[in-house]
C-alpha cells in the first residue's frame, strides 16, 4: 500500500489544481505581453519507494502523517523561466493565492549557496475542502515549489549527477569548476535581463 494511503487521490487533486493555476497563468502573460512567463513547468508526487526512503534516511516512521505533515515535498512543482525577472513575478502572483499560505521561501538567487547553486524555493500550504490526514476539515497539503532560470536548472542537474554518482575522480576539483560555473551563470542571467529591458524599453 502507498505511504500516502488514501490521501494519495487528494494529493493528485492538489497538485493538478497549482499547476492550473500556474498554466493559467503563462495563457494571461501571454496573451498581454506576446512573451513567455515561463518555458515550462514539470510537476510530480514524489514517488511511495523514494518517500519511504527519505523517511528511513531521517529516522521517520513510515506512515502517512510522516508523509503529509513532517514532510512538505511530497508534491514537487518546478518551473524554469528564461528570465531572473520572470522568477520573480511567478512569486508575487504565487503570493496573490488567497487559499493558500507560504510557510516558508529562501531566495537562492539574491543569496546563493555556497557551491553556487541558485534557486527560489517556496513551500505551500494549500488548504482544501478536502479532509487531512490529522483529520481537518479543511485539511492542509503541502507543495515543494522551485523556481529557477534555464541556466540554473541546468546546473542544478549535472551538481545533482555529481552529488550522487560514486568515485569521480578529481572530485575537489569538479566541485570547483561547478562553482566557478554557477558564477559564471548568474554573471550571464543578468545580462540576459539588461539586454531584454534595453530590447523592450
Amino acid at each position: 500500500m502507498s505511504i500516502y494511503g488514501e490521501y494519495e487521490a487528494i494529493l493528485q487533486k492538489v497538485m493538478e489544481d497549482i499547476e492550473g493555476r500556474l498554466l493559467a497563468y503563462q495563457e494571461k502573460v501571454q496573451s498581454e505581453t506576446g512573451e513567455n512567463a515561463y518555458e515550462h513547468l514539470l510537476a510530480r508526487i514524489k514517488t511511495d519507494e523514494s518517500m519511504r526512503e527519505k523517511c528511513v534516511r531521517k529516522g521517520l516512521p513510515e506512515t502517512a502523517e510522516t508523509a503529509l505533515v513532517t514532510m512538505t515535498d511530497a508534491i514537487g512543482i518546478r518551473v524554469v523561466c528564461s528570465f531572473v525577472d520572470d522568477v520573480f513575478n511567478i512569486v508575487e502572483y504565487i503570493r496573490t493565492f488567497t487559499d493558500c499560505e507560504i510557510i516558508e521561501e529562501k531566495d537562492y538567487i539574491r543569496h546563493a549557496k555556497p557551491n553556487g547553486y541558485r534557486s527560489y524555493h517556496i513551500i505551500l500550504a494549500v488548504h482544501t475542502e478536502e479532509s487531512d490526514v490529522l483529520g481537518n476539515t479543511p485539511g492542509t497539503y503541502y507543495v515543494e515549489l522551485q523556481i529557477r532560470t534555464i541556466a540554473m536548472d541546468t546546473w542544478a542537474a549535472l551538481e545533482h549527477r555529481m552529488k550522487y554518482k560514486k568515485d569521480i575522480p578529481n572530485q575537489e576539483l569538479l566541485v570547483g569548476e561547478l562553482k566557478r560555473v554557477a558564477d559564471e551563470l548568474a554573471s550571464c542571467d543578468l545580462s540576459m535581463q539588461t539586454i531584454r529591458e534595453l530590447i523592450n524599453s
